[in-house]
């Protein structure tokens, strides 16, 4: 009885391949706002990555996360960077959204 206890257990999948698939589907969102961040203008880049990026945080950190959102647009905007200072924006209003919304 002792030895069923010892024996690690493998945790169960929706279905077989299920971690593989989700894997494979997060390489390929990755190379895709890999391409479509190379191709878009700086301000474009930074805020669309920053908010669909954004939307993915957990509730419970959202005051962290809109802190650091206000804190890279106001930098971001004061040396002149646009990728950063629009990040900084889609960060802040995506942890409006997930606020608002309690999303994940």
């Amino acid at each position: 009885m002792s030895e069923a206890k010892n024996t690690p257990r493998k945790p169960k999948e929706p279905f077989p391949g299920a971690y593989y698939l989700a894997g494979a589907i997060t390489l390929t969102l990755m190379l895709f706002f890999l391409i479509l961040g190379a191709t878009l203008p700086a301000g474009v880049a930074g805020f669309l990555v920053a908010f669909v990026l954004g939307l993915t945080v957990n509730p419970k950190y959202v005051p962290f996360f809109l802190v650091a959102g206000v804190f890279s647009a106001a930098m971001g905007f004061l040396g002149q960077e646009p990728q950063v200072a629009w990040g900084g924006v889609a960060l802040a209003l995506s942890q409006v959204l997930v606020k608002r919304l309690n999303w994940t």
